[in-house]
């Protein structure tokens, strides 16, 4: 037998995952250091390179602690070694300079300021004490400031701001926080604030301290402040003050759309919501999102103006995650200000979020009372990400942006290098290639110019920093989708020329399967609710029951089709879209109905001419459309403002009554060979509740439970006839979470295993994802 080495060995070492802008580097160095090994470290294109020399021992003990303990922002998914020949080097342990080779590594999200940031941001004895960009290696901006890879300083926008002496040393100190550190920064080299006010005059005062005292008064005088952040501008004012808040929703055209608020700390969140310990811990986590909470009633002694959220049990609440959120609240010592601000995307209604400065100045004038600006350039726009925790304590991603974005995803099946372009509403665009896919951060809307623009540059920004050409371009099959049209322009530089086509509801069902990690080797039943999606047949689909796997789909069920009158503009009147439903089912247009009444005789008439000759009155199988209709008829909402609006204060009423009501409305299940859902049985039960002045809560509450007992139903025909036992919900309408937890509840009960979002939206902001992966599989097929 050899007797094992006892000289000096070296070791080579290539560490991938989430290892850049992490402090990373560092903390090599560190390891490196402690164990009195000689090498070096450095970042590459594929992730962070190590050499490392000494003792056996202590070389493996190195190996296990890089694999056991990443710094609290780093994610590993591989470490790749090879021995090489020892080389005598003694050290000391070095970084050296990034390499600027090609290949791919993973950028971080944007982190909030950790707790050593915040002491040392309150702290009167610390040179950062009240720097609004103060930053270390484990919190602050990444994604939104990097421009390119790998990342460092000059490919960041902190290029344009050299280091003072004094911060030099921290960056080149391995024993610091801010080693290596690339957005460190002090008063004395910038980055700095200003308050513009709303005169024009572009008034600058000569401190950061007095931009922010200046904004801290005008948010405490009920004026309304537009806030330039890391990812983009909000718009922001007190909370609590019902002028300042109608002001806002005026002035951005807002409608009845609810308000996020931004709350001080999390004791202040308390006393306007009722908080789980998940909730907390999401609250507070580094992502900080905003979390859906419910709403404390009444409020301990903290009271939200009622336009925050009109009407709903609800409040969308998330903590500050930049030192310049905390300095705006104040520090102790400050004079007493807002605990509470409403903090809303800085764009009016269907724009993008705004990030530069002069059209901050542009767009936003005629909302904003004064501008809190800052001069570091924002690289992307990146919104705040959007979530609910489930009774079970897991997360459902209603919109995934800051704090996710760009963290990637692993695939089940291999792609082939491909952009996914997503759909018209709550746009986010999908980059993958090998086994990772990378979202990118929520879009909105793209029926405006301004926004296909953004999703254009979204693009290129992705791209760079994920190394991912594209050579194959996927979008949805809807021949009038803004979307679709980006995804032809972009496909016509490539190889291909022409996008390849997804189906709407196949995409929901895929991106399911690929969050779930499924390799698409059997099928699910993929149950897709949603508003509007392009059928095979022509028509608008959105209450699908398809069995489906990557590679195809096949309409299993779906709910019965009804006349949308005026298309996709009707959407606006959910009093038409339930007489519509009425017409469809048979039933007659009764006087007294909520419905009914909200139209006048003349609108009456012309609804009936249109129906009767099927003019502009495309049939939609659409669970969301249902949902709309049932709010109108049980007299909740006949006019929506702004999307979902009506489903959305369904849902509402019906948790009024959820606890004390377990009463079913009954759904049909027929048809010959495709299963067909039909609601006319629950239509009538409904209409005879009505007769009998039941409460619009009890009707919606037992609504929501019939869908649900439909959807049980539909499944277990399907598994009767297929055997398949798999069930996905997936769709917006699925970000109901009482339809969602309900239908879920039943079919494990029933015996089916459920996949249910959860970092990937269920709505629209998920399509691209599973574009991606029908896409991805088909080609694969191709060239095999």
């Amino acid at each position: 037998m050899t007797a094992p080495a006892t000289g000096p060995v070296r070791r080579r070492l290539t560490v991938r995952g989430t290892v850049q802008g992490v402090g990373f580097r560092p903390h090599v160095h560190r390891l490196a250091a402690g164990l009195s090994l000689a090498g070096f470290v450095g970042n590459t294109g594929d992730g962070v390179h190590i050499e490392v020399e000494g003792p056996a021992p202590e070389v493996d003990r190195f190996c296990e602690l890089l694999a056991k303990q990443p710094p609290p922002l780093a994610t590993v998914t591989g470490v790749l070694g090879e021995d090489l020949p020892a080389t005598g080097d003694t050290g000391p342990f070095a970084i050296r300079s990034t390499e600027r080779a090609a290949g791919r590594t993973q950028l971080p999200p944007d982190t909030a300021t950790c707790a050593d940031c915040l002491r040392e941001l309150s702290d009167p004895a610390d040179r950062r004490h009240r720097h609004p960009f103060i930053t270390c290696t484990h919190c602050g901006p990444r994604f939104t400031i990097a421009t390119g890879m790998p990342y460092d300083r000059a490919v960041t926008t902190m290029a344009g701001f050299p280091m003072c002496p004094a911060c030099a040393r921290e960056y080149r100190d391995p024993a610091d926080r801010r080693f290596h550190a690339q957005p460190v920064a002090c008063p004395g080299c910038g980055p700095r604030l200003g308050l513009v006010p709303a005169d024009g005059t572009g008034i600058r005062p000569a401190r950061d301290a007095g931009a922010l005292a200046a904004a801290r008064e005008l948010l405490a005088t009920g004026r309304i402040l537009a806030v330039k952040g890391v990812g983009g501008y909000h718009l922001a004012c007190d909370a609590t003050d019902a002028r300042a808040v109608a002001a806002l929703r005026t002035r951005k055209e807002r409608g009845g759309k609810a308000f996020a608020v931004m709350c001080a700390d999390l004791p202040t969140a308390e006393r306007i919501a009722v908080l789980t310990d998940a909730e907390r811990a999401v609250l507070t986590g580094a992502r900080r999102p905003i979390v859906l909470l419910r709403r404390r009633t009444p409020p301990d002694g903290l009271c939200l103006a009622g336009q925050v959220c009109p009407g709903s049990p609800h409040v969308g609440v998330m903590l500050p995650y930049t030192p310049v959120h905390s300095l705006l609240f104040g520090l102790p010592g400050d004079p007493p200000g807002p605990r509470a601000l409403v903090m809303t995307s800085g764009n009016r209604s269907g724009e993008p979020i705004v990030t530069d400065d002069a059209e901050a100045l542009t767009r936003l004038a005629g909302i904003a009372d004064a501008w809190l600006v800052h001069d570091r350039p924002i690289a992307s726009p990146c919104d705040d990400s959007l979530l609910r925790v489930r009774a079970d304590g897991t997360e459902q991603v209603l919109r995934r942006s800051r704090g996710h974005v760009p963290r990637p995803l692993r695939l089940p099946v291999p792609v082939r290098p491909t952009l996914a372009v997503g759909g018209d509403l709550k746009n986010a665009l999908c980059l993958g290639e090998g086994d990772h896919a990378w979202f990118g951060p929520h879009i909105g809307d793209m029926g405006e110019l301004a926004t296909l623009r953004a999703a254009e540059r979204a693009e290129l920004h992705l791209a760079r920093l994920t190394g991912v050409t594209p050579r194959l371009v996927a979008a949805d099959r809807h021949p009038g989708y803004h979307s679709a049209a980006m995804a032809r322009t972009r496909a016509a530089r490539l190889p291909s020329s022409t996008p390849f086509l997804v189906q709407h509801h196949h995409a929901h069902i895929a991106s399911a399967m690929a969050e779930h990690g499924l390799d698409g080797g059997t099928p699910v039943i993929g149950v897709a609710f949603d508003g509007t999606g392009y059928g095979d047949d022509g028509t608008v689909w959105g209450g699908e029951v398809l069995l489906a796997d990557y590679t195809g789909y096949r309409r299993f069920g779906h709910l019965a089709p009804a006349p949308l009158p005026g298309g996709d503009a009707g959407v606006a009147n959910p009093c038409r879209l339930a007489l519509a439903r009425l017409w469809a089912a048979g039933l007659p247009w009764e006087p007294e109905l909520p419905s009914v009444v909200a139209c006048s005789p003349a609108e009456r008439a012309v609804l009936r001419r249109q129906l009767q000759r099927q003019v502009a009155c495309v049939p939609t199988s659409s669970m969301g459309r249902l949902f709309d209709a049932v709010s109108s008829l049980v007299g909740v909402c006949q006019r929506a403002r702004y999307e979902a609006q009506a489903a959305m204060e369904l849902e509402t009423a019906a948790l009024a009554a959820w606890d004390g009501d377990t009463v079913a409305y009954p759904f049909g299940l027929g048809g010959a060979g495709t299963v067909v859902i039909s609601p006319t049985p629950m239509l009538r039960a409904l209409l005879d509740d009505l007769r009998r002045g039941t409460p619009a809560a009890v009707l919606a509450a037992r609504f929501h439970r019939g869908v649900a007992h439909a959807v049980a139903g539909v499944c277990r025909r399907a598994r009767a006839a297929t055997g398949l036992a798999t069930v996905a919900l997936t769709g917006g309408v699925f970000a109901n979470g009482l339809l969602e937890e309900s239908c879920a509840g039943l079919l494990a009960g029933d015996g089916f295993t459920v996949l249910r979002h959860g970092e990937v939206p269920p709505n629209d902001g998920g399509l691209a994802l599973g574009q991606l992966m029908v896409a991805g599989t088909a080609t694969n097929h191709e060239t095999e």
